[in-house]
């Protein structure tokens, strides 16, 4: 494949991490076609772009656009957001796993999740198992390459409010340079350049990219 016929697709494009994502994949030469999917649109007008409209509790309505090299997944929402959690977890797990699961079945052959520092299927906490369950299950799909990202405290300017997350974020910028990796904050924008560098990553199979891994890979060169 020529190195600049790729197509990306791209879920989770109005969110923090995913509107990164998409800037950085349409100014990315190796990339000539961006597909996003998505509830609402992401506002962008670009050569490469190719945004469907879809209602991901459809599959059957979609299933056949996720079609690409690269599968970029970045959905997610919040428990106040969703209203429960078995909404959060229809959005951040089951939509993200039926996507993946259309993606592979249409010759994906990588996959980048944006997950969380602490995912694990065991975790006690909701969150962390939701993401944990979402790796193994997305795993089980038999990309050739899975990239999981485990980043830290997200930073960077979310269009909704997250009242909780702006305080924790005011605490802990100023402590950056002595916290732990999984604790300090990461701009999202560093995420995003880890998950694209992290898909062309050529080593075969799952690659868990710890989030002292992504403040390295997404370091602005």
């Amino acid at each position: 494949m020529d190195e600049a016929t790729r197509t990306a697709i791209l879920v989770g494009a109005t969110g923090l991490v995913g509107r990164e994502l998409l800037t950085q994949l349409l100014s990315d030469p190796r990339f000539s076609v961006v597909t996003v999917l998505t509830r609402r649109t992401c506002g962008v007008t670009h050569p490469k772009l190719v945004e469907h409209l879809v209602d991901f509790d459809r599959p059957d309505a979609w299933r056949a656009r996720v079609s690409g090299d690269v599968l970029f997944s970045a959905l997610g929402t919040t428990i106040r957001a969703a209203g429960s959690r078995e909404a959060q977890y229809r959005v951040d797990y089951t939509y993200q796993l039926e996507v993946a699961r259309a993606a592979r079945g249409n010759g994906a052959s990588t996959y980048v999740l944006v997950s969380s520092a602490g995912a694990s299927a065991k975790s006690a906490i909701f969150y962390s198992r939701m993401k944990g369950e979402l790796e193994r299950d997305t795993a089980a799909l038999g990309f050739p390459r899975a990239r999981f990202l485990h980043p830290g405290p997200l930073d960077g300017d979310r269009q909704e409010e997250r009242t909780g997350e702006r305080w924790a974020l005011r605490v802990l910028r100023p402590l950056a340079p002595i916290l732990p990796a999984t604790a300090r904050p990461i701009d999202a924008g560093i995420v995003a350049r880890a998950g694209i560098a992290a898909a062309f990553d050529p080593t075969p199979g799952v690659v868990r990219y710890s989030a002292r891994d992504l403040f390295r890979a997404g370091a602005p060169k």
